[in-house]
């Protein structure tokens, strides 16, 4: 027999190709990217499309033990699944379930061979019987009659999931008056529907609409110009066209069907429009150099915004974690709520008794205040003179859940309650409702019990005090602080996890939540209030992060909270700093408190304290720190309004896991700097972008993200900008609860360094040393031009003004 030769490059294909088969979670692949009558799929196999972009096959969710067939992005490096086929029907094991073609349609059978999920083609359709499946490169899975054939008798851009691929249409199908839903997964382990979605708007075609449980919409897009390429509501989609991930995005109206489509002109670009299980539609990018995902934008903005967003009974707040229970109920499902999905609302600890006779004797339902919030959906107005009378009307009524009596205006609520907001304490906006709860859930004061206990607790009180002086005095004389020479010099604390668990008092008191994880107020024994942070997500080694905070450990300076020590057992790891007594920023800028606003003065010097903070970080630190997530949340006030920069040093010990923090930004343009966007390498230029962001917010007292004030409604910033290059006086730009009181030379400074710390350009950008120098009056600063992409999102055609040198 004679040997044939095979050539190099043929032997060098054959091995490539066995590498991508065998690369990527154990999947193998056959056939390429074809499915025939004569194939089918089990087990870990996969089919790939011709250019290696999608692959499809069994997959399983999160911490699920369910299998789906699904499809996901092959050259990403995280499981990103963009379509599933049997997302109500999962199978249990994928050795004995089989994908293949049977009578002319795509079938997968389970392991009793009993057919749960079928592409359903009427077989008056199929012309021959050699029908074929094949995934193409745009994540399109097609049914044709024939491997030659460009009849389609089914394709997946028509059944989308929870994910919009470029180049798919979403369409209103103008003969039924029906319309394509992109519909979110329940949660991170199951992609059955969920609650959320977003379609055209079937009374307004050229417009995108979020929509709860499929009858409730809670976000426009606002209708779609052609001029400038965008929804009228979502001005952020014109930074896109002007980054490096500019797409072509067009409305399409014909006889039969309304569509939009979209596609990226740089065809290497990875990205999706995606509804996420919270109810927020996102525009997520892969970034390869940081191998993450980050969301350029989402709406709506706010997350409290999204209808139902905390199911029934539950309350939203901006502050993380978003939802809690009102008083007198519990989750539905507490493991839910751990990942961060609360759709599923609340339920009474205690069943009402309905007793319409025991009105104010302590034994029927009585009604709880809640202060401090906004009123739920759908109330029904009564016909009531008094408060009494109010409440007697919903005692009265078995299906009454609470009552609210405004202005001579009696609300009751029949059911469930939604859309519940928690307000600051001194928001002026919020309003008095009462909540019926069982009697048992109202410790009420007038009761015999209560009585009784005002003569009990001095006495417990005073003996009690005497015990916990005691142990104390005990536990002060034994307990040794641990400085760990490894770990950090100086005066750097090793705590234990069970010292940070006694003085937070089992972590009970929450102050917030940011990217980074969840802070919790405690007191040492010595009396100090500290504030811990409970880092999430940290997968460094043991001598890696004991080096990493040794290095923050080190950083001292004026406007910068300072680090106190650090907790490192396994998987736990903790920081622990100083507590400081006024909160953060945002909290004085934007929600509306009733107290005196933050003074012109006030507001200068936080200006000029957190120039000085990232000026140390950038320019004076040993390695230069990028902080990467500045913004007002980040900036905290003492009790004399001084300001202090947290969060200082995290992104480098997060590594790649920082990108995580990117999802936080509330989904606008924010405060990203727009080579974060691009993906290129950040320097601390990308800091001074977003504290010129936060500047105008600063001036403004307007979040970055809100339309401005004028007759158009343009994004903020677009307006603000505008205002400053073109000369206009800056005063437009105040925030009215200041009525005029300002150094006006200061406002026309302020205002001109924050433009030019957000030109486009990062080498237009000052330094933070810079910013100083101008903030202390030490040198002016001309006029900047306005930043170019906010110049076309404006469609602001003035020219550009020369930069200082």
């Amino acid at each position: 027999m004679k040997k044939e030769n095979i050539s190099p490059s043929c032997f060098l294909f054959s091995v490539l190709f066995l590498f991508m088969c065998f690369s990527l979670e154990s999947h193998v692949c056959f056939a390429v990217d074809t499915i025939s009558s004569d194939q089918s799929l089990s087990g870990n196999q996969t089919v790939v499309s011709s250019g290696g972009v999608f692959e499809l096959g069994f997959f399983r969710p999160g911490n699920s033990s369910n299998y789906y067939i699904g499809m996901w992005y092959r050259k990403v490096s995280q499981l990103s699944i963009v379509w599933v086929a049997n997302r109500e029907k999962p199978v249990h094991d994928i050795n004995s379930s089989v994908l293949k073609i049977s009578d002319g349609n795509l079938v997968l059978s389970n392991g009793s061979r009993v057919p749960i999920w079928s592409t359903y083609v009427s077989s008056g359709s199929v012309i021959s019987n050699s029908a074929v499946a094949v995934l193409l490169d745009d994540g399109n899975l097609v049914l044709r009659d024939g491997l030659n054939s460009s009849t389609i008798l089914w394709q997946s851009f028509d059944h989308p999931a929870d994910t919009w691929l470029p180049g798919s249409k979403l369409r209103f199908d103008k003969r039924t008056n029906q319309s394509q839903s992109i519909i979110s997964w329940k949660s991170l382990d199951d992609p059955a529907p969920g609650l959320f979605s977003f379609e055209i708007d079937p009374f307004q075609t050229n417009q995108i609409v979020t929509v709860w449980n499929r009858s409730q919409t809670y976000w426009f897009s606002g209708t779609w110009d052609q001029q400038t390429m965008s929804f009228s509501l979502v001005p952020e989609m014109r930074m896109v066209a002007l980054s490096s991930l500019a797409f072509n995005f067009s409305y399409v109206s014909e006889e039969n069907e309304s569509y939009f489509i979209y596609y990226y002109y740089n065809s290497s670009t990875i990205a999706k429009y995606f509804m996420d299980s919270s109810g927020q539609m996102k525009e997520m990018t892969w970034l390869e150099n940081i191998k993450q995902w980050t969301v350029f934008y989402s709406q709506p903005r706010q997350q409290c915004e999204v209808y139902g967003f905390c199911g029934a009974f539950g309350s939203c707040n901006e502050n993380q974690p978003f939802c809690n229970c009102l008083n007198g109920f519990q989750p539905t499902s507490p493991q839910n709520w751990d990942q961060e999905v609360y759709s599923g609302g609340c339920a009474r600890k205690t069943k009402l008794g309905c007793d319409n006779h025991s009105v104010g004797t302590g034994k029927g339902d009585q009604f709880l205040e809640s202060r401090y919030t906004n009123l739920p959906t759908n109330p029904q107005n009564t016909m009531a003179v008094t408060s009494m009378e109010c409440k007697a009307t919903c005692i009265q009524n078995c299906s009454c859940t609470a009552y609210a009596f405004e202005n001579n205006q009696c609300s009751i609520w029949i059911g469930d309650l939604f859309n519940l907001k928690q307000l600051e304490q001194d928001d002026i906006t919020g309003k008095l409702l009462y909540i019926k709860l069982a009697a048992s859930e109202i410790d009420s004061e007038s009761s015999p019990t209560n009585k009784r206990r005002v003569i009990v607790i001095p006495i417990a009180v005073s003996t009690g005090l005497l015990l916990l002086g005691l142990m104390m005095f005990i536990i002060m004389k034994r307990r040794r602080t641990i400085i760990s020479p490894k770990s950090a010099k100086g005066s750097l604390v090793a705590f234990e996890y069970r010292d940070l668990e006694k003085a937070t008092k089992n972590f009970s008191e929450k102050l917030g939540k940011g990217g980074f994880g969840f802070v919790f107020k405690g007191t040492l024994p010595d009396g100090s209030i500290i504030a811990v942070k409970k880092l999430e997500s940290i997968n460094q080694g043991e001598k890696q992060f004991r080096t990493e905070v040794s290095i923050i450990g080190k950083i001292n300076h004026v406007n910068l909270v300072r680090l106190r020590g650090f907790c490192s057992e396994g998987s736990r790891k903790l920081l622990v700093y100083d507590y400081v007594s006024k909160g953060s920023l945002d909290r004085h800028l934007f929600h509306g408190l009733a107290s005196e606003p933050l003074d012109w003065k006030t507001r200068y010097q936080i200006s000029l304290g957190v120039a000085r903070g990232l000026a140390y970080l950038h320019e004076n630190c040993v390695d230069s720190i990028i902080h990467c997530d500045i913004k007002p949340e980040n900036i905290l006030l003492d009790v004399d309004n001084f300001p202090k920069l947290a969060d200082f040093g995290l992104a480098k010990l997060l590594g790649r896991e920082f990108s995580r923090v990117l999802t936080t930004m509330r989904g606008t343009v924010g405060y990203l700097a727009p080579e974060w966007i691009s993906g290129v390498a950040i320097t601390p230029k990308a800091d001074v972008y977003s504290y010129g962001m936060m500047l105008l917010e600063l001036v403004s007292g307007m979040r970055n993200f809100e339309p401005a004030n004028d007759k158009e409604g343009t994004f903020f910033p677009v307006w603000a900008a505008r205002q400053v290059s073109e000369g206009v006086n800056v005063l437009n730009l105040l925030d009215d609860r200041l009525h005029g009181n300002v150094d006006l030379e200061e406002v026309c400074r302020i205002c001109k360094v924050a433009c030019w710390c957000i030109q486009e350009n990062e080498i237009q950008r000052p330094s933070m040393g810079q910013v100083v120098q101008i903030l202390e009056g030490f040198f002016d600063v001309s006029i900047p031009p306005m930043p170019r992409f906010l110049q076309e999102i404006g469609n602001d055609r003035s020219t550009y003004i020369s930069s200082p040198t």
